[in-house]
């Protein structure tokens, strides 16, 4: 069984950084893909950013590109999701996913997920 433990949430005022870790505490899953998810109040979870435990290769979403950075360890046990130049709008409940997905941006496609870490930024 694969379980996932997000943390690093916390209250930061825009512009400022936060780094976010998702780690595996089950079954291995290097072979798998480890995506990132937020949803904001009245929202729908929306994709943020995912990579392939495997290849290293990575997909962000256009809203986060060239702020957000993940990249995992190299025991491949942990992600992390580096936030940089935060935006109120960045201001949700990120969680983290691991699965085989058919579509790297669908939360659909993912088996497992953590409990979530509640990121606030404040103008």
């Amino acid at each position: 069984q694969v379980q996932l433990v997000e943390s690093g949430g916390g209250l930061v005022q825009a512009g400022n950084s936060l780094r976010l870790s998702c780690a595996n505490s089950g079954r291995t899953f290097n072979w798998w893909v480890v995506a990132w998810f937020r949803q904001a109040p009245g929202k729908e979870r929306e994709f943020v950013a995912a990579i392939n435990l495997s290849g290293g290769g990575t997909n962000y979403a256009d809203s986060v590109k060239g702020r957000f950075t993940v990249s995992r360890n190299n025991a491949k046990t942990t992600v992390y999701l580096q936030m940089n130049a935060l935006k109120p709008e960045d201001t949700a409940v990120y969680y983290c996913a691991a699965g085989l997905p058919k579509a790297v941006v669908s939360s659909a496609s993912y088996n497992y997920w953590g409990q979530g870490t509640q990121v606030t930024v404040s103008s």
